[in-house]
């Protein structure tokens, strides 16, 4: 029987996944979310636990075995039994498939639609009524496939019904008022009966069901802001102008506990510490500057001098270079939606532009294309697991770092960078590409 620790935050539903299945199963869990075992936004950046954890990202898993997993649904299999995975091979596939159509078909839309009304997320109006419309969408599949059944695979709860439920958590608390699941009868009977059950109630505490939808809210999302520091002004009455400073600083302090009273019922993102720093704030200096080189790349030539600049001024140690390709080729259908996959993910990815660049290329012609990138981060992580409000996109991608004095790198950011080239480790053809900057 599996035993160990999980590593996160605290309510993170990701991790709910697998602390649902351990209390199936019965693994023994423990869970460190809180200090002086677990910090985050610390502990996940010390060399010890990126030495197990590459990525610094949670939830991540440690055996007593010392046998280390990252990935919530590799963690939620992993403490899983037969039953909760599947026992035969139809089953099991079944579970799969119910997993895989959680992270593709309800959290993306659910984290756009749902985010802005936590303060995550800054609202917009047109990629809120898409989301709208792709929740009812999947909505609409479960409520067709639980007409004539209580569970999503077989005659009892399973790793499906797990990893579908926490994907839905924060749409039935934030803003799946009523009438909007009143059409989906099914789905919202079976959300009840999971969330009720001993295992679940165990980990999640009452779920209470959303009575009216949320609507973003600005003075919230500006509270979430990082504040940015003002120079203060000469002086003009010595020792009398510092006393209206010392009051604005008291107040200051006397507001900081709103934002940690409101953790507790936020999502995952709105439990990690970083929102109001700057997560980059823990790295030094670096020489190379990076709006510098944007320019260079937006107002001259890319090959004769953008590249040359780039290489001239590239600090190794303080910022890396990766390359990045979509998982899931076999789902891209006509190119432009290919193309508003690529621009939606730069969107939600807006704060991290001062920081970062990336040329993001489709190749290929309508049904037979894929998506891949070059992307340049400050600092030697991946920048995504830095910030909860980055995650929503990158998991859909396989990411490997390059080594910036390699071939491969030098010939692959050429190509990347200049939208030219042979792209020999591509095997198909250039249609268009992106710039995040």
């Amino acid at each position: 029987m599996a035993a160990g620790t999980l590593y996160t935050y605290p309510e993170n539903w990701r991790a709910f996944k697998a602390q649902i299945a351990a209390q199936y199963s019965g693994a023994r869990l423990k869970v460190a979310s809180n200090p002086p075992a677990f910090t985050f936004g610390q502990t996940n950046r010390t060399p010890a636990f990126l030495n197990n954890f590459p990525l610094g990202k949670v939830p991540a898993f440690q055996g007593d075995d010392g046998f280390c997993l990252f990935e919530s649904n590799a963690i939620a299999h992993y403490l899983s039994n037969d039953a909760l995975r599947g026992n035969t091979p139809q089953a099991a596939a079944q579970v799969l498939q119910w997993v895989s159509f959680a992270d593709s078909e309800i959290i993306p839309p659910a984290s756009a639609w749902v985010f802005p009304t936590l303060g995550i997320m800054q609202f917009n109006k047109q990629a809120t009524e898409q989301a709208k419309e792709d929740v009812k969408k999947a909505l609409a599949v479960l409520n067709q496939h639980l007409n004539t059944r209580t569970f999503l695979v077989g005659e009892r709860i399973s790793l499906a019904d797990i990893t579908v439920v926490c994907s839905m958590i924060w749409l039935y608390k934030q803003v799946l008022e009523p009438s909007f699941r009143q059409p989906y009868a099914n789905v919202t009977r079976w959300f009840v009966t999971c969330v009720n059950q001993p295992q679940f109630k165990a980990v999640l505490g009452e779920v209470k069901l959303c009575e009216k939808m949320a609507q973003f809210d600005a003075k919230k999302f500006a509270e979430m802001q990082p504040k940015k520091e003002t120079p203060a002004k000469k002086e003009k009455g010595g020792k009398e102008a510092a006393k209206p400073q010392e009051k604005k600083e008291k107040k200051k302090e006397e507001k900081k506990p709103a934002p940690e009273e409101e953790m507790d019922d936020c999502d995952a993102v709105l439990a990690a510490e970083p929102k109001t720093k700057d997560p980059f704030a823990h790295l030094p200096k670096s020489s190379f500057v990076m709006d510098e080189f944007k320019r260079k790349y937006s107002n001259e030539d890319t090959l004769t001098v953008a590249l040359p600049h780039f290489w001239e001024h590239f600090d190794r140690e303080g910022y890396s270079i990766w390359y990045g390709v979509y998982k899931y080729p076999e789902e891209l259908t006509l190119t432009f939606k290919s193309c508003n996959l690529i621009t939606g993910m730069f969107q939600r990815l807006d704060k991290l532009r001062k920081n970062a660049f990336a040329s993001v290329i489709l190749f290929g012609t309508n049904n037979d294309s894929s998506i891949s990138g070059i992307w340049v981060f400050r600092g030697q992580d991946l920048a995504f697991t830095l910030s909860e409000d980055w995650q929503i996109d990158y998991e859909s991608y396989d990411w490997r770092k390059l080594a910036p004095d390699s071939e491969e790198c030098k010939t692959m950011v050429k190509e990347y960078f200049a939208w030219e080239g042979d792209f020999k480790h591509v095997g198909k053809a250039f249609n268009q590409g992106k710039i995040f900057k």
